[in-house]
């Protein structure tokens, strides 16, 4: 069993004794210590929006966190099944101090977590996170008395909520996309994609839905993370339909890949490019994107007359960054889009609006699109950890062995080569490090990934 805590916040397998996976002890410790820290941020009577995946076990840890939270005197405005960006929206709606996401984003299904949020509907900081588990460690609850109990409202609403935000965004062209008359393929995984595409692609004026696993029932039919090697089968739907493009999501749709007419990935990579193409092309400004993120976005934002910046893995990190330099568009390069004009948070319903945008006014097939951007292929790898590894020490004799090199440290390791980079991290939501290369063709980012994972394994 495993639990982790981490700035990705409180993440474990379901089982098993307390404190060695998401128990359902784990989970009012945790969501206490969080309601704890709530209310010594804020004066008066706190609130919390408490939204979830469609998992399995989201009903029954819905219910240890809903009532951890009466129990320390917090209303809750409970949303039903809704994705991370409809939770991250509803918190500022509500004006409440804070929101729970019940949700383990790519993980199976034996996997649960709470994802905690702040009054803007943002991430917790590292620093803010740290506070969480100290009171969490200590036990330093202060439940309230029978009179002061918190009061459950329920509102299940907030999904017509979100789609219409996507539609009232300005950059969202609806009458673009309905001229275009679009067949799109989309993959939900039987979790809240199911909930909320169908009915966001009608209202953008898609002409028919290609749908597959929709329904929400948290039986993911495959790896629920969208990486290529788990999208056979909407691939060659796509191909046998003759769809425009498909769209597949994680459980709470952070995270948006898409798939070309003909079946081939777009790559998730790229969600992000293109999406930022599009911004740039009628708004010239600055872009982010994570230190693990395509060089190709560095690319399309020069090319407009922005200047492009990097920040450290972690959503909150990303976020920070591009308030920092008054970014226009930003996100990671997982197919998370970041658009401040809606929302500071990853949100594939903004990234379909704008993409199906973009690729109507383009009138090119979704191969032609992909095809005009920098072409960069990275290989995502990772190595599982055992409690000896001393991966410190490693990332250490690694930056000292190419110390010659173009060396970025603020988040693992990254090194940069004239034509090509890899990154070394552990990982914040499993036991693993990840090693990513990005080179111009396909065998020189594997063959740069191999040479690191060599050079890892002769220092273990």
């Amino acid at each position: 069993m495993t639990l982790i805590k981490s700035i990705s916040g409180i993440r474990g397998t379901i089982g098993g004794k307390p404190g060695e996976g998401l128990s359902p002890l784990d989970v009012v410790k945790f969501t206490s210590a969080y309601g704890e820290w709530l209310k010594k941020q804020h004066r008066g009577k706190v609130r919390v929006v408490v939204g979830r995946d469609a998992r399995i076990s989201g009903e029954m840890v819905k219910n240890l966190v809903i009532g951890s939270l009466q129990g320390l005197g917090i209303d809750v405005v409970h949303i039903g099944l809704a994705t991370t960006p409809t939770t991250e929206i509803a918190v500022t709606a509500e004006k409440a101090q804070g929101g729970i996401i019940l949700t383990a984003s790519h993980n199976p299904k034996q996997w649960n977590a709470l994802k905690l949020l702040n009054e803007k509907g943002e991430f917790l900081t590292a620093a803010n996170g740290a506070e969480v588990l100290e009171i969490a460690e200590n036990e330093a609850f202060d439940f309230a008395e029978v009179d002061d109990l918190g009061k459950v409202t329920e509102k299940e609403n907030y999904t017509d909520y979100h789609i219409q935000h996507v539609l009232d965004l300005k950059m969202v062209n609806v009458e673009a996309i309905k001229a275009a008359n679009f067949t799109v393929a989309i993959d939900c995984v039987n979790s809240v994609g199911g909930v909320v595409l169908p009915p966001l692609l009608k209202a953008l004026g898609v002409n028919t839905v290609i749908e597959l696993y929709t329904e929400p029932n948290g039986e993911f039919p495959h790896n629920p993370e969208p990486l290529p090697e788990h999208l056979a089968e909407i691939s060659s739907v796509i191909k046998e339909k003759k769809a425009d493009c498909g769209f597949v999501v994680d459980p709470d749709v952070d995270r948006l890949a898409i798939i070309n007419e003909d079946g081939s990935m777009f790559g998730e990579e790229y969600t992000l490019v293109a999406v930022a193409d599009y911004i740039l092309s009628k708004q010239v400004g600055n872009t982010v994107s994570n230190l693990s993120s395509s060089r190709a976005l560095a690319d399309v934002t020069v090319e407009f007359g922005g200047s492009y910046s990097p920040a450290a893995v972690g959503e909150v990190n990303v976020v920070a960054k591009m308030k920092e330099t008054n970014a226009i568009i930003g996100g990671e390069g997982n197919g998370g889009v970041i658009y401040p004009e809606s929302h500071y948070g990853r949100d594939s319903l903004v990234g379909i609006g704008l993409f199906l945008s973009h690729l109507a006014e383009s009138k090119m097939k979704c191969s032609e699109l992909r095809a005009k951007y920098p072409a960069y292929f990275i290989s995502k790898n990772k190595m599982e950890l055992t409690p000896d590894i001393d991966v410190d020490g490693i990332l250490e004799s690694i930056k000292q062995k190419y110390s010659h090199e173009n060396i970025n440290d603020i988040d693992g390791l990254k090194i940069d080569f004239p034509e090509k980079w890899v990154q070394l991290r552990k990982s914040n939501t499993e036991p693993i490090i990840r090693i990513y290369a990005e080179a111009k063709s396909e065998a020189d980012a594997a063959a740069l990934a191999e040479t690191i994972i060599g050079d890892i394994k002769a220092l273990i």
